[in-house]
């Protein structure tokens, strides 16, 4: 890394849990964290996340291993299950975060194709590291777009919780 460079990573809280849940296991957060650091660089990591007063334990774990949380005041679809959308609040963040020269590049973590015009301008402006997907299923808005993507199973090895 280049000592004018900075790195931030813009992650989708629910994607991840989810995506790597749906591949039938669990990440373990500081490898991930550490992982990030070392392989692209990162020096902040957001965590866009929906706030849940019964999980103050894991966000006190997720500070302390290094990531910045983002919170998301939930809500509740008509089944009662949590709502979290944090696409806006992480393309605002990345958005404001490029026009105030706070990074070079970004990695964006998801498979969701709601963030392909992020990723797009990003590309666009020179700025995107990389796409880490963490479902297999990445959407087709973000595979088209000839960018750099790693699918997170590739590296379940190193990251996964034991």
């Amino acid at each position: 890394m280049h000592s004018n460079e900075k790195i931030f990573a813009y992650i989708d809280a629910a994607n991840l849990h989810n995506g790597v849940a749906e591949l039938g296991w669990r990440l373990e957060y500081q490898r991930f964290r550490i992982w990030l650091k070392e392989k692209f660089d990162v020096v902040n990591a957001y965590l866009f996340i929906g706030f849940l007063p019964k999980n103050k334990n894991l966000y006190t774990y997720l500070q302390e291993v290094g990531f910045i949380l983002v919170y998301k005041e939930i809500s509740y679809d008509g089944t009662g299950k949590v709502k979290g959308n944090c696409d806006a609040a992480l393309v605002l963040k990345a958005a404001v975060d490029f026009y105030e020269r706070n990074f070079t590049e970004a990695v964006i973590v998801s498979s969701d194709g709601d963030y392909a015009e992020l990723v797009n301008f990003l590309k666009d402006k020179q700025s995107l590291r990389m796409v880490i997907s963490p479902s297999n299923k990445c959407s087709y808005l973000l595979r088209k777009q000839n960018i750099p993507l790693l699918y997170l199973n590739t590296q379940r090895g190193k990251l996964e919780h034991k």
